[in-house]
């Protein structure tokens, strides 16, 4: 029996629509958070594996997807996007075990719930998948780390910012999707040493490509400084399942390592040759770690 999906609107506290969808089935719900620029699409392959498994939410962050086309963006930083998964919880699953996927900018939107409001890990929030992401330090390494201390030592990042900001609507106006050029620099950065496909790149792509260039700088600078490295302490009595592609360059593996040091009872999966986008490329490998992790919170809850 295929299970029944309905639509809805969430609004958040400072009046932002948020457009969520709810596949039907067994406890615990599933929530699934996405990452930056792209929208609940890029967890279709996840979606029909928990089909009858579980309850599935997944819902648009704000100013991407359908929530970007149902109001504005309003406060664009990683604090407001954990509030708003707590407001999605609230009104959407507001009693019941939840367990939370959170891939790249997802996943530090779940560490700022965590943060905000820690009570909600253990009585309702029973297991947590970290899938591509970081606690903190994108920049620390690297050629754009330096450019960004650099930036900040001589107090330019909050002008060059801004000044991003401002060029925003104009860059969106001269923008061309679909370009040869856009498809080498997502294969760069999106997709590992031995996991990209012509195909897979153009699809990524074309999700991507969707969110337009005032929404991509409105959130550059809450990514450089999100810091959420205290609120595991959150989920150390939770199963936990860590997951990352060893050639991922956006959120590299020793980011996760590092996560996993401060839950030391989390499995930590490291994928050969995957990178960012590993929840599409390599399925069979997430997919496995994700009904793994939902046997453990059932294994828990029983005991």
């Amino acid at each position: 029996m295929t299970a029944q999906t309905t639509t809805r609107t969430v609004r958040t506290e400072d009046g932002v629509d948020l457009h969520v969808e709810v596949d039907d089935g067994p406890s615990p719900a599933v929530v699934l958070v996405h990452g930056f620029t792209a929208s609940l699409e890029e967890f279709a392959l996840q979606r029909e594996t928990l089909r009858g498994r579980a309850r599935t939410v997944l819902y648009d962050c704000r100013g991407h997807g359908r929530s970007r086309r149902r109001g504005r963006v309003g406060s664009p930083s990683i604090d407001q996007l954990g509030r708003d998964l707590g407001r999605v919880l609230d009104e959407v699953v507001p009693d019941g075990p939840v367990v939370l996927l959170g891939h790249s900018m997802g996943g530090m939107t779940v560490m700022s719930l965590a943060r905000q409001r820690p009570e909600l890990f253990g009585p309702r929030v029973q297991g947590v998948f970290l899938l591509a992401t970081s606690s903190g330090g994108l920049v620390e390494a690297g050629p754009v780390g330096l450019a960004v201390r650099l930036l900040r030592r001589l107090h330019l990042l909050a002008p060059l910012l801004l000044w991003l900001g401002l060029w925003a609507p104009l860059l969106e106006r001269l923008r061309r999707r679909g370009t040869r050029l856009g498809a080498r620099t997502y294969r760069h950065y999106l997709f590992g040493t031995s996991d990209a496909t012509p195909e897979l790149v153009t699809q990524v792509q074309g999700l991507l490509e969707q969110t337009p260039l005032t929404v991509t700088t409105a959130f550059y600078a809450t990514l450089l400084d999100h810091d959420e490295h205290a609120s595991l302490e959150a989920m150390l009595d939770l199963p936990v399942t860590l997951l990352v592609g060893d050639s991922d360059r956006l959120t590299p593996a020793s980011h996760s390592r590092r996560m996993a040091e401060a839950l030391p009872d989390a499995e930590l999966v490291v994928v050969p040759g995957a990178g960012h986008s590993v929840n599409i490329t390599r399925r069979e490998v997430v997919d496995g770690a994700l009904l793994r992790l939902l046997d453990r919170v059932q294994q828990q809850r029983a005991a």
